[in-house]
């Protein structure tokens, strides 16, 4: 792999810098509270097919999206009342909830299925992105089945190519996202268990 054309910090020129990168459609790679991560607009479907490429992953494994809050979260999805008060207690943080997709959205956001994983993540520079460019299709920045670097040149030189911005966080080291559905009748289903306990 080549050397990234451009390291930046999580300052407001950083802002700048990986906003202007998503808006022409390029990956990049993000700090986030769980680990670094790989991101385009959601439903920019060129640039989720980049994403996918260059982390060698299976098209059938769908992709979470990051968003500011939770009035951004429902601009893409339905989210019963048990996924809103899971939301409210652990948003900003690491849970992931899948909710149905609103259908003026495009398809290439969540599974073929209806649905997306949706987050608010605790981490101010990836909100204030989300908030400057849109939800963020966003997936570890790592090869598919592969751990993730803890540190954000290295995460980006684990990929297959080249991304345009790598935001340098300092070291990543979180868990990885609780992953849940929460059904109309309050049903809990657990996808992946991580920090946050639903059950």
């Amino acid at each position: 792999m080549t050397a990234p054309s451009r390291v930046v910090g999580t300052d407001a020129a950083g802002l700048e810098a990986a906003a202007a990168a998503l808006r022409a459609g390029a990956p990049i790679v993000v700090p986030t509270d769980t680990v670094y991560g790989l991101a385009v607009i959601a439903g920019d479907p060129a640039a989720l097919e980049r994403l996918f490429e260059l982390k060698r992953r299976p098209r059938e494994r769908s992709i979470a999206v990051l968003v500011a809050d939770r009035a951004q979260a429902e601009s893409l999805a339905a989210f019963t009342p048990g996924a809103i008060e899971a939301g409210d207690a652990h948003w900003p943080g690491a849970l992931t909830l899948v909710v149905d997709r609103h259908d003026h959205i495009d398809a290439s956001v969540g599974r073929d299925d209806g649905t997306v994983g949706v987050r608010c993540p605790g981490h101010d520079f990836v909100r204030a992105l989300a908030n400057e460019v849109g939800p963020l299709a966003t997936t570890s920045a790592n090869l598919s089945g592969e751990a993730t670097p803890e540190e954000a040149v290295a995460a980006a030189e684990a990929l297959d190519g080249d991304v345009a911005v790598i935001v340098d966080g300092g070291v990543c080291r979180g868990t990885a996202s609780t992953v849940a559905r929460i059904a109309e009748d309050g049903l809990v289903t657990v996808f992946r268990q991580g920090e946050v306990e639903l059950v």
